[in-house]
């Protein structure tokens, strides 16, 4: 070959690297489009949002999320004999039993949860979580004595977990399990990496009150999350929160990050003019009483789905305990205070002091005050997402 051949072929496979590179470059800069859909999983409505390059990537992603959570939703759920958790708990005191790598995760949070939360968190307590559940279907209460029982058959000490050998040991026989406090937290967690493993890194996971969120929307800083004041929330069966107008919300920006709430505007009862609400207290064996509201953020759907759970039951000044225990947690939290008839309110420390506050998951921690290094006040100009 000639140096005249030669230096057409170079200067043709220069030509074909440019055309290539920008091609490359022009699918790069394609612009996104925001796609959705809802489907019903683990007893409530289930929400995915990503920005995709075009429907098919986006309903590809999506279609992987929600089939992570089905499969989950087999794995955790109380309600299914056939479920690892059920079949777990049938195996109470018959020595150490093997499970599967997402239920053992579950279990290993929960336990963490438990032990920082002196057990007002506690998944070993599925008996106490379906007296109670009858009980709201009847709109009656339990007897002391059939509470105090169902209470007792239970305690997360009994609960040993090996994570080397991923076993799982249950001292006493008859010991339920329900880790309906966790389980939707770690769901979003799980779908959100299966929509990234399709290739979308802007997306949004919601499984009721649970959030978590991956990169942030095009011309965003993050995705907006607002927080419906308790006020808002019906304070008995005949008031409809329609009727009324409706308070300024909290509003966030999150990235890269879970936010989680803990409350009863939705899951409650009345009896006798006293309102319950599901969320029990694994100590007393008694569901909390009057309206509130326990919002957490952290980097991760399981971490703020335990917490604002433990953290509700905990009250405002243990609970703020609890959050600021965990690195790059922050909580908020409202509930009524009858002798002020009034609407009290307590932050961690961490909690952004301003509203509309940028939450960057994958920010840096330094220390227990992260979270108010992570959690910024935007500036005017920003944009919000769509």
């Amino acid at each position: 070959m000639g140096v005249g051949q030669v230096k057409r072929l170079l200067a043709a496979f220069a030509i074909f690297a440019a055309l290539s590179a920008t091609a490359f470059a022009t699918r790069a800069q394609a612009p996104l489009t925001r796609y959705q859909r809802s489907e019903a999983h683990m007893g409530t409505q289930t929400r995915i949002v990503v920005y995709a390059a075009d429907a098919a990537s986006a309903e590809r992603a999506m279609r992987a999320g929600f089939a992570r959570i089905a499969q989950l939703d087999g794995e955790l759920s109380d309600y299914r004999e056939d479920s690892g958790l059920m079949r777990l708990a049938a195996q109470a005191g018959r020595g150490d039993i093997a499970v599967g790598e997402d239920l053992f995760r579950v279990l290993q949070a929960s336990q963490d949860v438990a032990e920082r939360s002196g057990g007002a968190f506690d998944v070993t307590q599925g008996a106490l979580t379906r007296l109670w559940r009858s009980a709201r279907k009847l709109s009656e209460l339990p007897r002391s004595e059939r509470i105090e029982r169902a209470r007792a058959n239970g305690g997360y000490r009994y609960l040993h977990l090996d994570a080397q050998a991923r076993t799982v040991r249950i001292d006493r026989p008859g010991i339920g399990l329900d880790v309906g406090g966790i389980a939707k937290g770690y769901a979003a967690d799980e779908a959100l990496a299966a929509v990234t493993r399709q290739g979308v890194t802007r997306a949004l996971v919601a499984l009721g009150g649970d959030i978590a969120v991956s990169d942030a929307p095009p011309d965003a800083p993050g995705w907006r999350v607002s927080i419906a004041p308790l006020a808002f929330a019906p304070a008995s069966p005949r008031e409809s929160a329609q009727t009324r107008e409706a308070p300024a919300q909290t509003t966030l920006y999150l990235r890269h990050a879970a936010v989680s709430t803990a409350g009863d505007a939705e899951q409650w009862f009345e009896v006798d003019g006293r309102r319950y609400s599901h969320l029990i207290d694994p100590r007393s064996g008694w569901p909390m009483q009057g309206r509130s509201a326990t919002t957490v953020i952290a980097r991760r759907g399981i971490d703020a789905d335990g917490l604002d759970t433990a953290a509700a039951l905990l009250g405002p000044i243990e609970g703020a305990r609890l959050i600021e225990s965990v690195p790059g947690a922050a909580m908020r939290m409202e509930r009524d205070d009858p002798l002020a008839n009034a609407t009290e309110v307590r932050a961690s420390t961490g909690w952004p002091r301003q509203n509309r506050s940028l939450y960057d998951g994958a920010a840096p921690l330094h220390g227990r005050a992260a979270v108010a290094a992570t959690a910024r006040p935007l500036p005017p100009t920003s944009s919000s997402p769509p």
